[in-house]
């Protein structure tokens, strides 16, 4: 059965109300973050908290110094230079003084770099950061720690680590994004079922069990995603699974392209931060492509929807890959096999993590990094990405479009392998 994009709208009166329903939350929000940006540029500097992202060692023309991004409160994300000799305050809250009076209002959405110093340090790091380093702790290797760290809490990973993963193709894999928040969703679901099946046949047998279940996962994965921040994609992620469980409660279509519009568009008029995050708009990117893929082979069989999706997916985003980052190397093939192993290792990994026992995977993890290869740089022109955005709006409409998309991406990895033979 071939799945069709769905009308959410019987009308076209009622898809003009909800376009101006996001007009006018998205005045609204630009209303509200443009008066944050006036309090804090009213005066040539300002003192300001905030919380220290990351922060890691740079050289410039022979000079050392240390770069911190730092999260303002209720702001922005900013960037300043600090010196060498600085302790690491990853994970703190901080006070600084930053110089504001020149920042423009695209540039405060966007996040930017400032010239400023830190007046005061907190005695305690954010709970995100003690997670992290209860998580490394436990690990006698210390990239392992730092990859697991950054698996579960989203922390930064060191320049060192993310190059053997660029190597490998598996980066993607260590950003939480809608692949573990729907693996922890079904994890969390089937944890919860018999235990409520139990409570509910002898308590409350009229309740809807699917929908309590869903409430409860949509709770804790809140709560997760509350200690992570929110990043871009989880935030995605998340409200992209509660409008598909509202559509589903509805007996809508929960794979459409509606929905991810629809998603996407309320997310931008709520935090139009967003629309400036590459991570965000990779995540979607993603989404789509399985949308498009599922749309194309819905009749196939279980394996072979698992196996193509990831095939699909990944030759798909290579072009996206090649333009953004401009490298490849000859591990890059093979993340289709990691990604597809890592349903299961993700699972295996979160239960010894949280029996104390995430220790035992050290091995396996320094093996997967004795990576010593450097990847090829392949840069495409950035025309190639707006090519295939417009590609994929046609596609999801023309099965001649999908095939020549299917096509071309095939061509670039091809040209690609060819490229570092």
């Amino acid at each position: 059965m071939k799945i069709e994009p769905v009308s959410l709208f019987a009308s076209k009166k009622e898809a003009a109300v909800f376009a101006s329903f996001l007009l006018f939350v998205l005045v609204v929000t630009l209303g509200v973050e443009y008066r944050k940006y006036r309090e804090m540029t009213r005066f040539d500097d300002a003192e300001i908290n905030a919380t220290v992202l990351q922060q890691y060692a740079k050289e410039t023309f022979g000079r050392h110094y240390q770069v911190l991004k730092l999260r303002l409160d209720d702001g922005p994300d900013v960037f300043m230079t600090a010196s060498e000799r600085l302790r690491d305050l990853t994970g703190y809250e901080v006070r600084v003084w930053l110089r504001t009076g020149r920042i423009g209002f695209l540039d405060y959405l966007k996040g930017f770099f400032l010239h400023g110093y830190i007046e005061g340090v907190s005695s305690n790091k954010a709970l995100k950061y003690r997670l992290a380093d209860r998580i490394r702790n436990a690990h006698a290797n210390p990239e392992a720690g730092e990859l697991f760290a950054a698996l579960f809490i989203a922390t930064p990973i060191s320049k060192t680590v993310r190059r053997k993963l660029s190597v490998l193709g598996i980066s993607h894999l260590l950003a939480i994004s809608g692949f573990h928040i729907a693996l922890l969703s079904l994890i969390l679901f089937w944890v919860m079922y018999y235990p409520y099946i139990f409570l509910q046949s002898r308590w409350f047998p009229w309740r809807n069990r699917k929908r309590d279940l869903f409430l409860l996962t949509s709770a804790l994965l809140f709560g997760y995603a509350l200690v992570l921040d929110f990043p871009p994609s989880v935030l995605r992620a998340f409200a992209m699974m509660l409008t598909g469980f509202f559509l589903y409660d509805r007996g809508i279509k929960v794979v459409s392209f509606s929905s991810l519009l629809i998603v996407v568009l309320l997310l931008s008029a709520l935090w139009p931060r967003l629309v400036f995050r590459l991570g965000f708009w990779l995540s979607v990117g993603g989404v789509f492509y399985i949308f498009l893929f599922l749309q194309t082979f819905a009749g196939r069989s279980r394996f072979f929807r698992f196996v193509g999706m990831h095939v699909w997916v990944y030759l798909m985003l290579l072009p996206w890959m090649l333009v953004i980052f401009g490298t490849f190397s000859s591990w890059h093939p093979l993340s289709v096999v990691w990604t597809m192993g890592f349903v299961l290792f993700y699972p295996l990994a979160l239960m010894l993590h949280l029996f104390g026992t995430g220790g035992v995977l050290d091995p396996l993890i320094q093996r997967l990094l004795a990576v010593t290869s450097e990847p090829a740089v392949l840069e495409i022109g950035s025309g190639w990405l707006l090519l295939w955005v417009l590609l994929g709006a046609y596609a999801a409409k023309s099965e001649l479009v999908k095939r020549l998309l299917f096509y071309l991406s095939l061509a670039v990895f091809v040209g690609a392998v060819y490229q570092i033979a």
